[in-house]
């Protein structure tokens, strides 16, 4: 039963994608569309107000109006969780957050990673909720679109313009993650989820006692949340608590918007690039890297702790143990996986709880970074591979490299290796660190393996900008709220810079004739090349790492 329902989640992903592409496409190019009068009227108003220049830009341009309207709504974000101890939609009298923890709460939303050091209910009131929270999940998740529509346009352009910021970053939210999450908001409510400005209600229990049942506009969040890949939930425990995640089929609207979108986006590479077997391929090899380890995480779950056995006890259950009964090992295990392959973050189990093989998924695929990943990261991050498999691929047969029917010379091998390699500074040298000094150590709650894996996921989470935690750490310390908090500015802005940077360089180059010495990047043997790369350096650069956390764990275990 339990294979039969991710078998037809996949299946309803691979059903919307293809028309969710095409409606990107006609967002990203500006092709009209059956609501465009509609919206035209919307996007030419706030252009109006904000006095936007729709002229083209090239990449630093693009990137300063980045850097720009982020800097301001960071600030802004800042001051009002400063600020929120006020009685305005504070219905429960929550205080102002302190710096260390603001800092961190800012660098977490702004860059879409949505890493929570506090807890939802208790640490911020309705006011942040919905205008930093809320906010930041539509305009971090606008500004990664945006970045991956110039990103694309780069690629398959002819000049070194890659769009204007303003316009994709209102065009997105308007036309694509606005709609989108009024309407899964509504089918959030029909679920059970609430959704009011109304305080906590204290209720009396079956034991006579009293009890505070937290409440609040939940539904508006959690739909940006899983639509935009933001992953930040309303309460502490995320997706696990009953008003976000209330039943089984909201669980598979959660999967399927955290897939809708990052898969999409690749079907709409195809489009734009007017090369529909080339959006194919790419969209096969992350999809082949998502299917490998789906089984993994669920068998292991399903097999259950070992020394249950050992112990005389049943083991029939599989391992249950920080999951939701409702929802049972085939959902949490499958949530565990997309969540961190599409850079969620958002969890319905506590990864800290999952088997050491369980736990070894979502830490791999953050790791990669490159199956589908969250809005254009995954996507843009493989291209990156692609890159460099196109490269290898020339070495080997002594051609000059091309890809996309452009040349690939040694500027965009420079800034791809840099791409690459920043990813696992960003983790592993941050995790050194904390498991040296007392400042780290002092957070960890278990010892041995499992404490080593705890301080890498929390890095490889912030470094991703995926958000998800194993919840074993104390992080809400002044080590751990800068750290991450730097780490994940890091791992979003440096990103964008490089890829950006890439994208431009190509589109500058003038177009190379196909030959019968092209190499062709649109087949089948490209792809299973592609994922061998993917593996090889993923493997050589982490597989020290994963050895020394769950794979030991695993194999002590047993």
């Amino acid at each position: 039963m339990g294979t039969v329902q991710i078998i037809i989640t996949l299946i309803l992903f691979l059903v919307l994608v293809v028309p969710m592409g095409k409606y990107l496409f006609k967002v990203a190019t500006g092709e009209k569309g059956r609501f465009d009068t509609f919206f035209d009227i919307i996007d030419n108003f706030i252009f109006k107000i904000i006095g936007v220049d729709k002229e083209e830009m090239n990449w630093k341009q693009y990137m300063i109006s980045i850097f720009t309207a982020n800097v301001i709504m960071a600030i802004c974000a800042f001051i009002i969780l400063k600020i929120q101890g006020f009685s305005i939609l504070n219905p429960n009298k929550i205080s102002a957050m302190g710096s260390g923890l603001s800092f961190n709460t800012v660098a977490s939303f702004i860059t879409n990673t949505d890493i929570q050091d506090y807890a939802g209910e208790s640490g911020v009131s309705y006011l942040s909720q919905m205008i930093v929270m809320t906010f930041l999940m539509f305009t971090s998740a606008a500004t990664g679109f945006s970045v991956a529509l110039a990103f694309i346009r780069g690629l398959v352009g002819k000049n070194k313009t890659v769009g204007n910021f303003f316009v994709d970053f209102t065009r997105v939210i308007t036309r694509v993650l606005l709609p989108l999450s009024i309407i899964i908001a509504v089918l959030f409510l029909s679920q059970g989820v609430p959704q009011t400005l109304h305080g906590n209600i204290t209720v009396s229990t079956i034991e006579g006692k009293f009890q505070d049942i937290a409440m609040g506009p939940v539904a508006s969040l959690e739909a940006i949340k899983q639509i935009g890949t933001n992953g930040g939930g309303f309460f502490a425990a995320n997706s696990a608590h009953p008003f976000e995640n209330p039943t089984p089929l909201s669980n598979l609207i959660q999967i399927l918007a955290m897939m809708l979108l990052p898969g999409a986006i690749v079907y709409n590479f195809g489009l734009m690039l007017k090369n529909k077997k080339q959006g194919w391929v790419i969209f096969a090899a992350m999809g082949i890297l998502l299917v490998a380890v789906i089984p993994v995480c669920y068998l292991a779950e399903k097999a259950g702790n070992p020394a249950l056995i050992h112990a005389g006890l049943s083991n029939i259950m599989g391992n249950m143990e920080g999951k939701e009964v409702r929802f049972g090992i085939a959902q949490s295990s499958l949530f565990s996986t997309i969540t961190t392959a599409f850079t969620t973050g958002s969890v319905n189990n506590m990864h800290d709880s999952l088997t050491p093989l369980g736990g070894f998924v979502p830490l791999w695929n953050m790791m990669l970074n490159v199956v589908f990943g969250g809005k254009g990261v995954g996507f843009m991050n493989m291209m990156m591979y692609a890159i460099i498999t196109v490269f290898i691929c020339g070495l080997m047969v002594g051609r000059t490299p091309e890809f996309l029917g452009k040349k690939i010379e040694s500027k965009e091998i420079k800034l791809v290796a840099l791409a690459i390699i920043i990813h696992p500074i960003l983790i592993l040298i941050p995790s050194a660190i904390a498991l040296k000094i007392p400042g780290g150590l002092s957070s960890i709650s278990n010892s041995g393996f499992h404490g080593l894996t705890q301080v890498v996921y929390q890095y490889t989470s912030a470094a991703a900008n995926n958000g998800s935690g194993m919840a074993g750490l104390t992080v809400n310390t002044t080590f751990w709220n800068v750290t991450t908090g730097i780490v994940m500015l890091l791992g979003r802005y440096v990103s964008m810079i490089l890829l950006l940077s890439v994208a431009s360089s190509l589109a500058s180059k003038q177009g190379v004739p196909e030959s019968a010495g092209t190499f062709r990047t649109d087949n089948w043997l490209f792809t299973v090349i592609l994922i061998c790369i993917v593996l090889i350096i993923g493997a050589l650069t982490f597989l020290p790492a994963l050895a020394l956390g769950p794979i030991s764990e695993h194999l002590m275990l047993h």
